[in-house]
This record gives structure tokens, C-alpha cells and sequence, in this order.
């Protein structure tokens, strides 16, 4: 029989452990009163955890440059260069990618494929992607560092707290549980593994490393509440609210691309009509811009069709500028039913659409500040003059300078989730990314 409190007692342990932890990896190096100070305990407090976050290797501890002040030398807490490394992976259209980063969140392993994935059966696709996992989980070793979990990005429909891609209209599957053909496939040769797998929507995953990654390196934080869309053959949105992604009772919210836009617009692959995903997905503004299906097939790759769009929208080529902007239109008309429903403070592009903002955002701005009801003032669209640029008090729309490796970078970190959430037992079933 367990004794009072000792529940309570362990949770109260493993979230202190997990704050330590996060606070070193998000701010060190830190000295261990720095640290007692940013999480609220004492310094007694603090010790203990210390301490056994250095033995099980997840911290180290080094002398402090000397400041010339009296007393003993400092030290300095940083999280280890070796250990747990969260794995990514990225099933796209056209490609596969996986990337590995460690607990100081630097990239450490990453490889990237071409792949002609649409229409292709599940296991085919599997096979290729354990190849590829298969070498960067050698590179790891190699480097001292061990993988803590795998979570792969797909463009569709994942079950809640599954491994089973529900539909994935592009890539043409239904039903398909990625796990058995992932079994093992990052353990040293090709031995069986009990490594944590989730499968996540990709969108989903970059909204995830906004929140992240967005304030590194210079960059501007999102805010807690906002939506984010990304785009490869498809368009898929995440929602954050109050800095927690949305997920809906099935796990399926976000599905912006299926949206109608024009309800009596051509057939979708979802069934539907009109959908958004037949003004503004890659495909789509691809034919728009007068783009052969040769040509297109000549850039396979993450980003590579974006570039040669971007490119030749920046050489003033009047269809593929009138593509954009038609496809921004669109984008903007979905996006209004969402901003009035959601409120939310910042519409983020990311994935291919970021690579396109230069002529994508004027129009669907125009479209929010047309359509949405703070912005435009409930005016019904068409009546009297079109508002300024920027008069409105709607959302902000900001590009995310993550891009394209937004949810191969998310997935990646969510890996780590684990063993920032429980440090010393962080070898847990699959399960969702925590944000």
C-alpha cells in the first residue's frame, strides 16, 4: 500500500526534476543559485536535483572563469553535449527527412531524400524512411548520444494519441499504422527497440516549433494565441490557444486546406468542392502559373517547387505573380471564418508559404481586413472603399522564419518532450508531443 502523500511527493520530485532541467536547457550555463532563483526553491532545495540530473548524465558541471572576487569558485551547469537526442521525421509528397537534435536543441544528425511518396503504399515508404533513420541513429552513437524518442510528421489525419495516419489524401493512404514498419528501425542493427514513436499532423508539429524555436536566434516570439498555416502539396493550419495546441475531439482540428472557398469550385481529393486546397495548394498555383507537369517534377525536393515559383515571380513572370496572388485571396477568405470563430492574435505562414509571402500576404490581408470582424468593421466585402493597408485592429500576419523545416524541426523537439517532462523515467509509450 502506498503511503500518504507518496504520490504526491514523486510528482512533486519529477516536476522539479523536469524544471531544472528545462530551465538549464533554455537559459544556461547557469550557476546553481541562478538556477534556485529562476524556478522559486532555495538553494538546499536545488542540490539534491542537481545532482542527480548529474548522474544520470543529462547535466554537467564546470569551473566558472574567475571574476576576481573573493570566495570559492563558481561553477557552471549546462545541459550534456552526449545523452538523449530527439529524432524527427518527415513524410512528405516528394521527400522524406530526418533530424536529430540534443538537449542543448543543436541539430546533430540530418539527411533528406528524394522520394516519390504520392500514391505510394505505406510499407514501401516505411522501408526507405527506417533506412534513413537507421543511419542517423549510427551517426548518434557515434557521437556519444543516444535517441529518446521518434516523432514523424505526415500531410493528413493522425489519431488521437495513435501511430495510425487516418487520411492522408495526398499521399493517398487511409488507415495506415506506421508503427509496425518503424519497429526497431533506430536501434543499432536492426535490433528491436522500445523507443517512444508518436505520428503527428506536420502542421500541427510546425505550429509546435513556433512556439519552440520562434524567439531564437533573434527571431520574434509568436504570441499565445494564433494560427499557423503551412503549405507543401497541400495546406494544412494548427490552432494555439493560450499557448496549447487545439486538437479537437478526434485530434483532426486545423484542416484549413479542406475548407471551401468557392463552394461550386472543382472536386477535391477530400470529396468536397471548392476547397481551399484547389486555389491556394502547391499543385493548384503550379497550374495556375503556367507550370508544365514536367517542369514541376524537375524540382522534386522540400521547398524546391516554392523556390522556382518565388524565383520566377521575382522576375516579374505576370502569370505565376497573378497565381500568388490568387492563391493569397483564397487563403485569406479561408482564413476569415477562422480569425471571426478563434480570435486569434497572429495568423503565422509557414512551410512553403513563407518562401512565397512577398506575394501572397497583400492579397489575403486585404481579404482579413475585408472580411473579419474587428478588421473590417463587419462591412460586408464590396460595399464603399476598400480599407488602407494596415487600418485595421484585426490579427497580425507574421511569416515564420522557420519555413519549410518548421515540423521537421518540431518533430524533432517534440521527441525530447519526454525527458523535459520526466527526466529520469522519460522511456514512456508513444504518446501526443506535449506543447
Amino acid at each position: 500500500m502506498t503511503a500518504p502523500g507518496g504520490d504526491t511527493q514523486r510528482g512533486i520530485r519529477r516536476r522539479n526534476l523536469a524544471r531544472v532541467l528545462r530551465t538549464v536547457a533554455a537559459h544556461g550555463p547557469l550557476s546553481r543559485p541562478a538556477v534556485a532563483a529562476r524556478i522559486g526553491l532555495t538553494r538546499a532545495g536545488v542540490a539534491p536535483l542537481v545532482d542527480e540530473l548529474l548522474r544520470a548524465g543529462l547535466l554537467v558541471e564546470s569551473a566558472r572563469a574567475a571574476t576576481g572576487g573573493r570566495g570559492r569558485p563558481g561553477s557552471e551547469l549546462t545541459v550534456s553535449d552526449r545523452g538523449p537526442a530527439g529524432i524527427g521525421a518527415e513524410i512528405g509528397v516528394d521527400h522524406l527527412a530526418v533530424c536529430a537534435v540534443d538537449l542543448r536543441g543543436r541539430v546533430r544528425a540530418r539527411v533528406a531524400a528524394d522520394a516519390a511518396n504520392r500514391h505510394s503504399a505505406p510499407g514501401p515508404v516505411l522501408r526507405r524512411l527506417s533506412a534513413l533513420l537507421a543511419g542517423v541513429t549510427a551517426q548518434l552513437a557515434a557521437e556519444g548520444l543516444r535517441p529518446a524518442g521518434l516523432t514523424v510528421a505526415v500531410p493528413g489525419l493522425v489519431a488521437r494519441d495513435a501511430t495510425t495516419v487516418v487520411h492522408a489524401p495526398n499521399l493517398g493512404w487511409r488507415t495506415a499504422d506506421l508503427a509496425p514498419g518503424l519497429t526497431g528501425s533506430t536501434a543499432p542493427e536492426g535490433g528491436t527497440s522500445a523507443l517512444p514513436l508518436t505520428v503527428e499532423n506536420e502542421a500541427n508539429l510546425g505550429a509546435l516549433a513556433e512556439l519552440w524555436l520562434g524567439g531564437g536566434a533573434g527571431r520574434t516570439a509568436p504570441p499565445p494565441d494564433f494560427v499557423h498555416v503551412s503549405a507543401e502539396a497541400g495546406i494544412g493550419a494548427a490552432v494555439v490557444v493560450d499557448g496549447q495546441l487545439l486538437r479537437g475531439a478526434r485530434g483532426f482540428a486545423g484542416e484549413l486546406g479542406h475548407v471551401p472557398v468557392y463552394p461550386d469550385g472543382p472536386p477535391c481529393d477530400c470529396g468536397g468542392r471548392g476547397c481551399l486546397e484547389q486555389y491556394a495548394g502547391e499543385p493548384a498555383v503550379l497550374r495556375a502559373g503556367g507550370l508544365t507537369p514536367e517542369q514541376a517534377a524537375a524540382h522534386p525536393g522540400p521547398g524546391a517547387r516554392t523556390g522556382l515559383l518565388a524565383r520566377r515571380a521575382a522576375d516579374g513572370d505576370a502569370a505565376v505573380v497573378r497565381a500568388l496572388h490568387e492563391a493569397g485571396t483564397a487563403l485569406g477568405i479561408a482564413l476569415a471564418g477562422a480569425v471571426n470563430l478563434l480570435d486569434p492574435q497572429a495568423v503565422v505562414l509557414g512551410g512553403a508559404l513563407a518562401g512565397l509571402a512577398p506575394w501572397v500576404l497583400p492579397s489575403l490581408e486585404r481579404e482579413l481586413t475585408l472580411r473579419t470582424a474587428v478588421a473590417g468593421g463587419g462591412r460586408a466585402p464590396g460595399n464603399g472603399p476598400a480599407p488602407e493597408e494596415g487600418s485595421g485592429d484585426g490579427p497580425r500576419v507574421a511569416v515564420s522564419q522557420l519555413g519549410a523545416d518548421g515540423p521537421l524541426l518540431g518533430a524533432a523537439h517534440a521527441a525530447l518532450q519526454g525527458v523535459l517532462d520526466d527526466p529520469l523515467h522519460s522511456r514512456a509509450p508513444a504518446h501526443s508531443p506535449r506543447n
